[in-house]
C-alpha cells in the first residue's frame, strides 16, 4: 500500500535559531518528531526554560513530539584563554594539568601552554602519541611527559579557542560515564518527565547501566541513547546495543577518532547491527553542514541522507543546521523532500536479519508478509508499553503503512523515533472490538487509510479469561 506517511523519522536540535515559540512552532507543524538539547552547549536553566517552552509550543500547535536530552558525558576540553591563538607549524606547546603561574623566565612557562579540565591526562597517554584538538583541526605531539603538564609539538597548526575539544584516537580514558554536570542536568530531564537520554562517549555497555541506575533511583524511566561516537564504542558495539533502547551514530568525533574513509562502512556496520537486534539507529552530524548558512544543499550531502534513508535507518538528525544555523525550516524540508523521494522507490522488502524466537513475533513478521502480498493494507497494533510497534517497525515493512495506537501519552511520543510507526493516542475501553471500531473510524476520517482498503490487527482478546494474541484482517467498506 503506497503511502505518504514518511517512514525516516528527523529529529533536530534546538538553539538561538530556533528556540523561540514562532520557529517552533512551524517546525512541529512541519513535521519535526524529535527536538534534541545539546547540553554540552547548556546549562540547567536554560534546559528547563526551553522544554517548557516545547511543551507549551506543542500544545498550541496541537502535535506532540518527543524531546531529547543529549548530555555531554566525559569530554577533555581545553581551558580558557583569551581571545583566539594562532598555534604555528613546529611550536612547542603544554596542555598542564594542573593550575600555573606564568612565570616568563623559567622553564617551562616560556612556553605557551593552556589547562586540560583531565587531571589524569598525562597517566594515561604515551610519549609519541598525538592529540587532536578542536575536531582534529590542531593536532600536537607528545614530546615529554613531566607531573603537571605535557610538553609537545604542533604538527597541524590552527586557532585555539577557550574549551576546544580533545580527542585522544584509541586510548583509554579514565573518566566517570557521568559527571556532576551531567547529574545536574538530569534532574531537570526527570522533573519534566522527558522521553529521550542521550549519553555521550559510551565506551562500555556499564555506561549505559549506570545512567539507568541514577534515573530508576530517581523514579524515571526514559528511553536511553547511547552515543557511538569512539574506538572503545566499537569494540564493544555488540553489548552496548543490547543494553541500550536505542543508538546513535555521532559521526563527528566517530571521525576523528577513526580513519575518515571507514566511517561508511562503521556506519552501515552499526546499522545493521542495530537491525539484527532490532533497536532504533539515529545517524547524526554534518547531514546539511552547507545550510548553516546557505538556503540550499550540496549534492554530496543530498546523497548523504539518501544512503541513510536507503540504509533505512530510523532517524536522521541535525544539529548545528537548525540550532544555529541561517535555514532551519528549509533544513527540515530537505529532509523531508529525500525522505519521501528515496522510500517511495524501495522494493517490496522486510527486515530478515532480525532473528524472532517468540510465538508472538513470529506473528508480528506474519502480517507483514500478508500485508504486503495484499498490497492495499495497512497494519494496525494496540500498545501499552511501545514493544511491539518497535518490534514491528524493526522489521522494516517496505510500503506497508504501520499504525499503533496506545492510551499512554508517554509511549506515544517515545514512538516517535521508530522507523515507519504513525503513533495514535486512543483511549482503550474495556470492551477490544469497540477500541478497534474507534481506531479505524479515526484512521478513516483523518484519511491515513481509505474506503476499500484492508486493516491487518494485532491486538489480544479474551478468551475463558485468557488472553490470546490475534491477527484480525478487516475490509474497510
Amino acid at each position: 500500500m503506497k503511502t505518504t506517511n514518511r517512514c525516516t523519522k528527523i529529529i533536530f536540535t534546538v538553539g538561538p535559531a530556533t528556540d523561540n515559540e514562532k520557529i517552533l512552532h512551524s517546525l512541529i507543524k512541519n513535521g519535526v518528531d524529535i527536538c534534541r538539547l545539546n547540553m554540552a552547549h547548556g546549562n540547567s536553566e536554560w534546559a528547563s526554560i526551553t522544554i517548557q517552552k516545547i511543551k507549551k509550543v506543542c500544545n498550541n500547535a496541537n502535535r506532540q513530539i518527543a524531546i531529547m536530552m543529549d548530555i555531554k558525558g566525559p569530554e577533555i576540553r581545553t581551558g580558557e584563554i583569551e581571545g583566539v591563538w594562532e598555534l604555528k607549524k613546529d611550536e612547542l606547546f603544554n596542555l598542564y594539568t594542573q593550575r600555573y603561574e606564568h612565570e616568563q623566565d623559567s622553564k617551562p612557562f616560556q612556553t605557551r601552554g593552556v589547562m586540560v579540565n583531565y587531571p589524569k591526562l598525562i597517566n594515561d597517554v604515551q610519549v609519541g602519541q598525538v592529540i587532536l584538538i578542536n575536531n582534529g583541526l590542531i593536532q600536537l605531539k607528545i614530546l615529554e611527559k613531566n607531573s603537571n603538564y605535557l610538553h609537545c609539538k604542533v604538527i597541524v597548526p590552527g586557532l585555539l579557542k577557550s574549551k576546544c575539544h580533545i580527542n585522544l584516537p584509541g586510548i583509554k580514558i579514565d573518566l566517570p560515564s557521568l559527571t556532576e554536570k551531567d547529574k545536574e542536568v538530569l534532574l531537570i530531564a526527570i522533573q519534566e518527565n522527558i522521553e529521550f537520554i542521550a549519553l555521550s562517549f559510551v565506551r562500555e555497555a556499564q555506561d549505559i547501566v549506570e545512567l539507568r541506575s541514577f534515573l530508576v533511583e530517581h523514579n524515571c524511566k526514559p528511553k536511553i541513547i547511547a552515543k557511538i561516537e569512539d574506538q572503545s564504542g566499537l569494540i564493544n558495539l555488540t553489548e552496548i546495543i543490547k543494553q541500550s533502547d536505542a543508538i546513535m551514530i555521532a559521526r563527528g568525533d566517530l571521525g576523528i577518532e577513526c580513519p575518515y574513509e571507514k566511517i561508511p562502512i562503521l556506519q552501515r556496520d552499526i546499522i545493521n547491527s542495530c537491525l539484527a537486534y532490532g533497536k532504533p539507529v539515529i545517524v547524526a552530524t554534518h547531514m546539511l553542514e552547507s545550510m548553516v548558512s546557505a538556503p540550499i544543499p550540496t549534492r554530496a550531502e543530498v546523497s548523504d541522507i539518501s544512503n541513510a534513508v536507503l540504509q533505512t535507518v530510523d532517524c536522521i538528525m541535525l544539529s548545528a543546521e537548525t540550532s544555529v544555523g541561517l535555514y532551519p525550516l528549509e533544513c527540515i524540508d530537505v529532509m523531508k523532500k529525500i525522505s519521501h523521494e528515496i522510500e517511495s522507490s524501495l522494493p517490496l522488502s522486510h527486515n530478515e536479519k532480525i532473528e524472532l524466537y517468540l510465538p508472538k513475533n513470529k506473528m508480528l513478521r506474519s502480517a507483514v508478509v500478508l500485508a504486503q502480498e495484499l498490497g492495499n493494507a495497512g497494519i494496525v497494533v494496540f500498545t501499552r508499553t511501545g514493544k511491539s510497534a518497535q518490534l514491528i517497525s524493526s522489521l522494516r515493512a517496505i510500503q506497508c503503512p504501520i499504525f499503533a495506537f496506545t492510551d499512554n501519552i508517554s509511549i506515544y511520543k517515545q514512538m516517535r523515533i521508530l522507523w515507519g510507526i504513525n503513533p495514535f493516542l486512543l483511549a482503550f475501553l474495556e470492551d477490544h472490538n469497540a477500541t478497534i471500531d474507534h481506531a479505524l473510524e479515526k484512521l478513516l476520517k483523518d484519511k491515513s487509510m481509505k474506503q476499500g482498503s484492508y486493516a491487518i490487527i494485532l491486538t489480544n482478546t479474551i478468551i475463558d479469561q485468557k488472553s490470546i494474541d490475534t491477527i484480525q484482517l478487516r475490509h474497510l467498506i
